[in-house]
């Protein structure tokens, strides 16, 4: 059966690094939740400002049509902050038990160092907290330690059911 794996996470958490390794591991399509915000969701994250439930609506939606698309040729690996239960109920609307979620976590000054390092993102570690914050914890997730190694992190992830 065809799975779509959603990495979640605050940012900094490496979802992306995760999902690549993880999509080339199975070979399967990656897609990373950012390439999809529309550009005032990234000018306003830009400008140090946190995003609204109703800025994240039509993205959280498009994410949802992307699995639904791919789940009809192939599993895919799809990485979204998904910070809170609407988010996700969202993210898996039409989807039911085709899904596996995959939180990231670790603490708040491990990930902010993570965010100070990083040159290449939108996402400015003053907004971490606001990350932090709104964290709902995911009930139907592995919950995996972003103080692993990647490849331990992708074979904890690889030795989950997938039925």
């Amino acid at each position: 059966m065809n799975k779509v794996y959603y990495i979640m996470g605050v940012s900094g958490s490496g979802k992306s690094t995760i999902g690549k390794l993880l999509a080339q591991d199975l070979d399967i399509p990656f897609f990373d939740g950012d390439d999809f915000h529309p550009q005032q969701n990234i000018q306003k994250m830009s400008e140090g400002k946190p995003l609204t439930d109703v800025d994240r609506q039509g993205w959280l939606e498009s994410l949802n049509k992307l699995a639904i698309a791919q789940l009809k040729n192939n599993s895919c690996v799809i990485v979204c902050s998904a910070l809170k239960q609407k988010y996700r109920d969202i993210l898996n609307n039409s989807l039911g038990d085709k899904t596996l979620w995959i939180h990231l976590q670790g603490s708040f000054d491990l990930i902010q160092k993570r965010v100070q390092r990083r040159a290449d993102h939108f996402m400015p570690t003053a907004l971490l907290q606001s990350q932090f914050d709104i964290l709902e914890k995911p009930k139907n997730a592995i919950e995996i330690s972003v103080d692993l190694s990647p490849i331990k992190i992708i074979e904890i992830i690889k030795n989950q059911p997938h039925e």
